[in-house]
């Protein structure tokens, strides 16, 4: 079966609509464009930002460094430690060893060793001015999965403590 070649009345016109116009009163060529809701501008595509949280040696060196260096109370780090690791800290933080006129003490390097897991034990060096000073202390992961300081020591000679103390 053949189909019927078209002719002009196999073809039916769509009446021609004009373009919808917005409403009112048509723009002058020399007025502002019309504002836009937050939602109707046009947004350029965004690479994905990949935020990733810093271990746990950086951030307990921070919080360390800010109360050995007398930027934060001790009981600050309260929550922070465990076992006898406060009691050392408020020790080390009564002689201020990381207390400096003029230059504010900053962390130069970072290092670690992982015992087993959910355990760190750290080293940091700390710089103020022409000082180097070193700070080591042990991270433990609770049953919680919160990080604790569980010790901490600054360079120099050790004092040893009794359970009396």
């Amino acid at each position: 079966m053949s189909t019927p070649a078209p002719t002009a009345s196999t073809f039916a016109l769509a009446p021609h609509t004009p373009a919808l116009a917005p409403a009112g009163p048509h723009p002058s060529p020399h007025a502002a464009p019309p504002h836009r809701l937050p939602s109707e501008t046009p947004r350029r595509p965004v690479s994905p930002v990949v935020v990733i949280d810093p271990h746990p040696t950086d951030v307990f060196t921070d919080r360390l460094l800010a109360v050995l260096s007398g930027q934060r109370p001790v009981h600050w780090m309260l929550r922070h430690t465990a076992g006898r690791a406060y009691d050392e800290l408020a020790r080390l933080a009564e002689r201020g060893p990381l207390r400096t006129r003029g230059t504010r003490p900053v962390v130069r390097d970072i290092g670690y060793y992982e015992p087993r897991p959910g355990a760190f034990e750290a080293f940091a060096r700390i710089g103020a001015g022409d000082q180097l000073r070193a700070m080591a202390f042990r991270l433990e992961r609770g049953r919680d999965l919160r990080w604790r300081c569980t010790a901490v020591e600054m360079g120099g000679p050790r004092t040893l403590h009794t359970d009396d103390d």
